[in-house]
């Protein structure tokens, strides 16, 4: 399965998509060696899915489940098609299980994030602010301890903070030049350990090393085309992602699902017909006093006929108003102190217009309090 060829990349490369050379990749895929049980690999910028598809072949298809995320539709219909399970969405609005991968394929975007947007996305970094940095932090705890990170990224992106990053979460970390020259990549090698496992000299001597191909004043050598150091062994998983789903919606996915329920038109009813409904008749007469309660909370209103013929457009309702008392008391020292107290006091108010014929108050609107 063959990759881009390096003029159409370049062509990619414009819209911030540098996707892996044929040659780079099959000399990475070289270091990898699977374990012995099932491997879950992640790609959280997948591409075309061409990188990941071809890492979980060469640790081996019956073994290895191969997860990726892209952001491109074009791209993610693509990747559909290669991998066990894709995600079409922007990395940041996803919900993936932490520690649940053996590999990590990262070959995220490259660019500097824009100074307004950097907090908005979770960007953590206290040095130059670039797309490299906030996919490695969104990405790092997805890997589980033990686990391989290849991380392909322009060599200049190796600053303090980077390598400060990789020498803290990493050890036998490796770093070579890929094949392609032209966007100035290295891939990295590292298998995630614990902080307080590290090893103080090596850790040293990697950043030294690292910050030194950073400021260019060290070339890396070039992936070897044969494989001759000791392999990065893929661990076997501790168990397949509890979580690897979007948390949100593209407006075409939002558009399908309207689509595909019809809005609310086929609940038109159980949502919107209760005005349209018959009502029933209560079980028994109300007394006197329900019917007061219920005229004067504006549950009852309407026209209502009394059985001298008098009639009236009623409507009920309850406001709130104070109720002032004033008390005096005797302080200990002989003073006397004045109280006011306000209660709330609910009052029903009932409306009604008079439409009698004959009534001498016909058309007007009577208050019974």
């Amino acid at each position: 399965m063959a990759l881009m060829f390096p003029r159409l990349a370049r062509n990619f490369a414009k819209n911030g998509y540098y996707p892996t050379d044929e040659a780079t990749l099959e000399r990475t895929l070289g270091a990898l060696a699977p374990d012995a049980g099932p491997m879950c690999i992640l790609d959280p910028c997948a591409g075309e899915g061409v990188a990941i598809a071809e890492a979980a072949h060469a640790l081996g298809p019956e073994r290895a489940i191969a997860y990726a995320v892209e952001f491109d539709q074009e791209r993610a219909a693509h990747a559909r098609l290669l991998v066990d399970h894709y995600i079409h969405g922007d990395l940041m609005e996803t919900m993936i299980s932490r520690q649940a991968f053996g590999l990590l394929w990262l070959n995220p975007p490259y660019g500097d994030l824009a100074r307004d947007t950097s907090g908005n996305m979770g960007y953590e970094g206290k040095g130059r602010a670039r797309l490299e940095k906030l996919f490695y932090q969104r990405t790092l705890p997805l890997l589980q301890y033990g686990g391989i990170l290849v991380f392909i990224l322009p060599s200049y992106v190796l600053d303090q903070e980077m390598v400060g990053w990789l020498t803290r979460h990493f050890t036998d970390l490796s770093v070579f030049q890929a094949v392609d020259k032209q966007f100035k990549q290295v891939v990295v090698f590292g298998r995630r350990v614990r902080q307080r496992d590290q090893e103080g000299d090596d850790a040293k001597a990697s950043r030294a090393r690292l910050l030194q191909i950073g400021l260019a004043e060290l070339e890396p050598d070039e992936l070897p085309s044969e494989w001759t150091l000791l392999p990065y062994v893929v661990p076997t998983a501790l168990a397949e992602p509890e979580y690897f789903y979007r948390v949100s919606m593209e407006p075409e996915q939002f558009a399908d699902e309207v689509r595909r329920l019809k809005g609310l038109w086929p609940a038109f009813e159980t949502h919107l017909g209760a005005t349209q409904q018959t009502l029933r008749a209560p079980a028994r007469a109300l007394s006197q006093w329900h019917l007061a309660l219920a005229l004067a909370a504006g549950a009852i209103s309407g026209v209502v006929q009394s059985p001298c013929g008098r009639t009236l457009a009623v409507k009920g309702d309850t406001f709130k108003k104070k109720a002032s008392a004033v008390e005096y008391r005797q302080r200990d020292d002989g003073s006397h102190a004045e109280i006011r107290i306000l209660t709330d006091k609910f009052v029903p108010v009932i409306r009604a217009w008079d439409l009698t014929p004959s009534s001498p108050t016909l058309g007007q609107v009577l208050t019974i309090h």
